[in-house]
């Protein structure tokens, strides 16, 4: 396991093309294990902000939100890989997903110390500032959860870029990615709210109304609120 982190970590296209080209379900375990434990570690600092059984609730639903995400869009991007030229295939295209999925999950699992330190050290609940210790909480870890996204795909792209034997290909297939995962990703998020906890708002593990608003609307009132 740890050795197949390491791989990871490292990007190393020809290792993981060999992993792809010759299927292993054991790595596909692994992928699911690392993202069990370095997302379940990493959302137990996104909820712990607002109370312990927050963080207990958020560290099951950050994997959950992550597999949701790979199985709802499984076929679209198995389909998309195959339009524009990959040479993937249905499996090895979920594999893909998977392996750079469990990257981004490795990477926050190692910066879940960083936002630790950060909620620690946001006003905190209860107090004359929660409502600001809310938004940076929120910013950190939607700023945390991008650059840990952005070093995986870059990891991702390359791993493509192996497997199709052209950089314009890949590019194509992993924007694709992008969108739909994106998009999906975002929708899930918010229907599996609370992750942080909002301070006026009771701890539950779902919300009564999860279809009203949307993420991006949330993202935005909480700069809105911070900066200006």
């Amino acid at each position: 396991m740890i050795q197949f982190a390491k791989t990871l970590l490292r990007g190393d296209a020809n290792e993981l093309a060999a992993s792809l080209a010759e299927f292993d379900p054991r790595r596909a375990v692994c992928c699911g294990v690392l993202i069990l434990l370095g997302c379940g570690v990493y959302g137990a600092t996104v909820g712990l902000w607002r109370a312990p059984v927050q963080g207990l609730f958020t560290a099951a639903k950050f994997p959950l939100l992550i597999f949701l995400t790979c199985a709802g869009n499984a076929l679209l991007n198995g389909m998309l890989a195959q339009i524009l030229g990959s040479g993937l295939s249905f499996r090895q295209t979920s594999l893909a997903i998977l392996l750079g999925f469990a990257t981004a999950a490795v990477l926050l699992g190692a910066l879940a110390p960083l936002t630790f330190f950060v909620l620690r050290n946001a006003p905190p609940l209860g107090s004359a500032a929660d409502v600001t210790g809310h938004s940076i909480m929120l910013l950190t870890h939607v700023v945390v959860i991008a650059y840990a996204g952005v070093l995986a795909n870059q990891r991702l792209f390359r791993l493509l870029e192996k497997m199709s034997g052209s950089r314009a290909v890949a590019r194509r297939v992993l924007l694709s990615w992008l969108a739909g995962n994106l998009f999906l990703g975002a929708q899930l998020a918010w229907t599996l709210r609370p992750f942080i906890g909002s301070p006026r708002l009771p701890v539950q593990f779902l919300r009564d109304d999860p279809l009203r608003g949307n993420f991006y609307e949330a993202v935005f009132h909480a700069a809105r609120h911070l900066f200006f």
